[in-house]
């Protein structure tokens, strides 16, 4: 097997160990104990649900070719078309970063499948398992793949505007994070929010999580080179094996650099305001870097990325605090992290950006004005519309049909007992019956 084809399947299986088990050990450390087998579940579940959803419809709504999806227009009809599995639709021959292969359905649906688990986080402890499942598999419909075809396809705003996201800073993160801040609002906050701590059980749970997380983004970011520069493998020429092979080295040191960077700052600004460097700040800094170097890591250098990492770092651990003074129940601060790490890494490529990098254009500091930065906002404004609305609407619908939240007895009881008859922790010990 060509070494293209194996490292699109490495970066495949990253992606997908990036939900579980690496997320669900991410959120289920800062959790309580007492609700975090729910919050591993919901990890799990959503790579059940969502990727059957990718692959019965998501694929041709998401329409990363020209012919499927939105494209000039065709929504209905194209909706049901990932059903039809044959050799015209689904076709095994080839891998060159566009065409419908078995091998980059499975790739995007990993995407898929980690922005829906992300939003998990920020209604922590309080939902019943019933109404994520409904959420998410509509929210991916109607929100994940029309916004992943606007971003990666052939959709209306590819066409009128050139934003770069490199691997899903709009489409996963900011997604994931408008998302989240919209459930945290209309489901409401947890029975004792802002009175008790509500502390994470184990943060080695936590560290190992984000050590994990780490370790898969570079299938995440490094991985969607084939997007961008496949190319078959049998007829590459010289100079484009060389420019294949420089692409994946820079998006895997501007990965490394500004995650680096992220957590040191992270850690600075911590030690500033409440006078410790905390491991939740490490790890919580090390997931900040990544989100915001997501869109960016083929688009600047080295200096761009550190600068990224910084300002993400600085930004996330002062934003995370936010939601006590507005007052929403953001559980594990996916919006703090998520939402506020996608617009920095996503409109600081307005600034950074440089076609010195693979994927690259000129940003304002590097000689191109403001066109760049321009259309990357629109591009995020663009996402947290349409995420915002539909988001709204979905929740909504949820909490006045089949409802959002366990009782008050059964969240400050345990939702791992009310939901699935088990405890994370068995602690009682019993006595044999032979010592009476």
């Amino acid at each position: 097997m060509d070494g293209y084809y194996a490292f699109f399947i490495v970066a495949t299986a990253l992606v997908l160990m990036m939900t579980t088990p690496a997320l669900a050990l991410f959120y289920g450390g800062m959790s309580r104990s007492k609700s975090v087998l729910n919050m591993m579940m919901m990890s799990f579940v959503s790579m059940g649900v969502v990727g059957i959803v990718y692959v019965l419809w998501g694929w041709s709504m998401s329409g990363l070719d020209d012919a499927n999806g939105f494209a000039n227009g065709k929504l209905i009809g194209k909706v049901f078309e990932g059903f039809a599995l044959n050799n015209e639709t689904w076709s095994v021959d080839t891998v060159d970063g566009t065409g419908s292969t078995y091998l980059w359905v499975a790739f995007q649906l990993t995407f898929a499948v980690i922005t829906a688990a992300l939003i998990s986080g920020a209604i922590a402890d309080r939902v019943r398992l019933r109404a994520w499942v409904v959420f998410i598999a509509i929210w991916v419909t109607a929100v994940y793949f029309p916004v992943a075809h606007n971003v990666w396809g052939m959709g209306w705003l590819t066409q009128h505007v050139t934003a770069l996201d490199y691997a899903g800073g709009t489409v996963v993160h900011i997604n994931a994070g408008v998302a989240g801040l919209v459930l945290a609002i209309i489901i409401g906050k947890r029975v004792g929010f802002g009175k008790e701590p509500m502390k994470p059980h184990s943060l080695p749970l936590t560290m190992i999580g984000a050590g994990l997380l780490w370790f898969g983004w570079y299938g995440f970011n490094v991985g969607s080179i084939v997007f961008y520069g496949g190319f078959d493998t049998a007829e590459a020429t010289s100079d484009a094996q060389l420019a294949f092979l420089g692409e994946t080295g820079a998006t895997f040191l501007n990965t490394t650099l500004a995650t680096m960077a992220a957590m040191l700052a992270w850690l600075l600004v911590e030690r500033v305001l409440h006078g410790k460097a905390s491991a939740l700040g490490a790890a919580s800094g090390i997931v900040s870097g990544l989100v915001a170097i997501t869109p960016a890591c083929g688009a600047v250098d080295i200096f761009g990325a550190l600068a990224i990492g910084v300002v993400a770092g600085a930004f996330c651990a002062v934003a995370v605090g936010l939601k006590y003074k507005f007052g929403f129940d953001d559980s594990l601060d996916v919006v703090g992290v998520h939402l506020v790490g996608g617009l920095v890494g996503a409109l600081l490529i307005g600034l950074l950006g440089t076609d010195e990098a693979p994927q690259g254009i000129d940003g304002l500091f590097y000689g191109g004005g403001f066109t760049l930065l321009g259309d990357q906002a629109l591009a995020v404004l663009f996402t947290v519309v349409w995420c915002g609305v539909l988001t709204t609407v979905i929740g909504l619908a949820i909490k006045y049909t089949i409802g959002w939240r366990v009782s008050a007895e059964e969240e400050v009881d345990g939702i791992d007992f009310a939901e699935h008859g088990e405890s994370a922790y068995d602690l009682a010990t019993s006595t044999s019956s032979a010592l009476n």
